[in-house]
């Protein structure tokens, strides 16, 4: 968490104050969201290109294009995010300051500043391959109709895993041109890695949730979501250890995959799901285990 407090601090010395309340409406102070998009992309990327070792120039363009429209992508989703929740976050204590519901920004002047970051996307995307386009095409539905899903279902933090880790299709289609068993395994790990962790991230406001009727896997596990997001995470590593088998098996990958794991048992362990620090510190611990299952999936 320091280390996000000092990044914010320090994007907010250098940026202009006009261009203060755009910081804070695209989250780019808040870099979790960015690594956590980013890194189901990374990863199909390493595995479908062979591993570290056989990385070309090509792949590291590959590696460098997808980062920054992660960014791009983030920033976007957080806008549609809060132009879809401007009413409803002006009532909860964690999110009322957010610039749309707190007035500093006005819908009209968010929606120009989504529009600019849809065209660098799109700039970025027709410089990959035919299906990287038509899939990043079809991610925007996801991404426009992700906000509506917490009041519709009970489980929204399912539909973010199918949005946030729709880069696993795109990655490994960057780099082989089509799709196989092993993307669509890595797509499936990082679904499940997602409702663990943003049902650790949803029990910060489930208070809130209740009394303004937000529908969440928090408020559905109540006391059981330990339990929950054990089994979330047990099965999304052994997706992501499929995936690699489906792909490049190696014979590091078992102690390889100790790692990954003794990262989620420590989350699960050190979680405290009535108190909100706690909640936020976990769920960014994520970011740890996004580089242990590169790490694994590089070899």
């Amino acid at each position: 968490m320091a280390s996000d407090i000092n990044l914010a601090q320090l994007i907010f010395r250098k940026a202009p104050p006009s261009w203060h309340p755009y910081i804070k409406l695209s989250r780019i102070d808040r870099p979790i969201g960015i690594w956590l998009l980013l890194f189901p992309c990374w990863w199909s990327i390493l595995l479908g290109s062979g591993g570290a070792a056989n990385m070309s120039l090509e792949t590291w363009k590959t590696l460098a294009l997808f980062a920054l429209g992660a960014v791009l992508m983030r920033s976007a989703g957080c806008i549609v995010n809060d132009l879809w929740d401007r009413k409803l976050d002006a009532s909860v204590d964690r999110t009322s300051a957010r610039p749309l519901a707190s007035g500093e920004i006005t819908v009209p002047h968010a929606l120009r500043f989504l529009v600019a970051l849809l065209i660098l996307s799109l700039v970025v995307l027709v410089n990959l391959p035919n299906m990287v386009i038509v899939l990043g095409v079809l991610s925007l539905g996801l991404v426009a109709a992700y906000p509506a899903m917490k009041r519709l279902t009970w489980v929204p933090q399912l539909f973010l895993g199918f949005t946030f880790n729709w880069g696993a299709l795109m990655g490994w289609a960057a780099v082989t041109g089509g799709l196989s068993k092993a993307s669509l395994l890595l797509y499936v790990s990082g679904i499940l890695w997602t409702l663990g962790y943003d049902t650790i991230y949803a029990h910060q406001d489930k208070e809130d949730d209740i009394r303004i009727g937000i529908k969440s896997t928090a408020r559905l596990f109540g006391k059981n979501s330990p339990i929950f997001v054990a089994v979330f995470y047990g099965l999304a590593l052994i997706f992501l250890v499929m995936a690699k088998y489906a792909a490049t098996p190696a014979l590091l990958t078992p102690l390889l995959s100790a790692f990954p794991a003794g990262q989620l048992i420590w989350q699960i362990r050190t979680w405290d799901m009535d108190d909100p620090q706690s909640c936020l510190r976990i769920f960014k611990s994520n970011q740890v285990y996004g580089w242990l299952a590169l790490l694994l999936l590089a070899v």
